[in-house]
């Protein structure tokens, strides 16, 4: 019989007597309301350590496994980076478009660990990256600059940039207009 003050050990121990008592672990289990996996981790660390052994369990331990891969994970911090804007259903598109393949929730599990998990974060690793190589334009620089960014950016939104309207399923602006064009077409073809 397993005894403890600690009112931490005192509910552990408390399910490693009830499956003793009883002689069932799934009983037991069901009766706590913990996992069969839980009660062996509980009697694995008492076998081991003794009943002050489970003052110790972490119940945060992150899983590893369920991990992206290093280089899926450099990708979307430099993303983040590169397009601090862009929310985490946006970033997995563009990615999936580089063969980077990362779920929206990978995504943010990636930014979460790495603290980018919002604009203003993602904004300040720009500016500490801007700081770092240490850019400065002229006015004339800087209004050229814009013009090509500008131009840059609307060849980017209207036929790179993924769509996240509703219907558009991930394609871009001008694949959406395209596909709606031909559906328009063949519409006005069977009615005629």
């Amino acid at each position: 019989m397993l005894e403890s003050t600690n009112p931490i050990i005192k509910h552990k121990a408390g399910l490693l007597n009830l499956a003793q008592e009883l002689g069932n672990v799934s009983k037991a289990c069901k009766v706590m309301g913990v996992s069969r996996d839980t009660f062996y981790r509980y009697q694995q660390s008492v076998e081991e350590g003794g009943v002050d052994a489970l003052i110790n369990q972490n119940r945060k331990v992150p899983n590893h496994k369920n991990r992206v891969d290093s280089a899926i994970e450099e990708a979307v911090k430099a993303y983040a980076v590169e397009q601090p804007a862009h929310g985490q259903v946006r970033v997995s598109n563009e990615l999936r478009k580089r063969d980077v393949f990362v779920s929206a929730s990978g995504v943010r599990s990636v930014w979460l660990r790495h603290d980018l998990e919002n604009f203003k974060k993602r904004l300040k690793a720009l500016e500490a990256k801007v700081a770092e190589e240490g850019i400065i334009l002229s006015d004339d620089q800087v209004a050229a600059l814009e013009r090509k960014k500008l131009d840059e950016w609307m060849e980017y939104y209207n036929n790179e940039r993924t769509h996240q309207g509703k219907v558009c399923c991930g394609r871009t602006p001008l694949e959406t207009l395209l596909d709606g064009q031909r559906i328009w077409a063949e519409k006005k073809l069977t009615q005629i």
